[in-house]
């Protein structure tokens, strides 16, 4: 399915969005968000990922 990533068009096959970090190789340590929403943690396992979705993933940033 076609989907937008952090502003990039892809394609994947995740079902949810758990699937798509580990497929994007993204590590647990990131924020998400699905459509302008913020997905916590414990619900990427159950946050499906459909046609047409926009995903943000962003690494926290050290300094200051």
């Amino acid at each position: 399915m076609n989907i937008t990533l952090n502003g990039a068009a892809r394609q994947t096959a995740a079902a949810t969005l758990a699937d798509l970090l580990t497929e994007q190789g993204f590590g647990q340590k990131v924020a998400t968000a699905r459509n302008g929403d913020f997905v916590p943690v414990p619900l990427r396992a159950t946050t499906p990922v459909i046609e047409g979705d926009r995903i943000e993933v962003v690494a926290p940033m050290q300094g200051g």
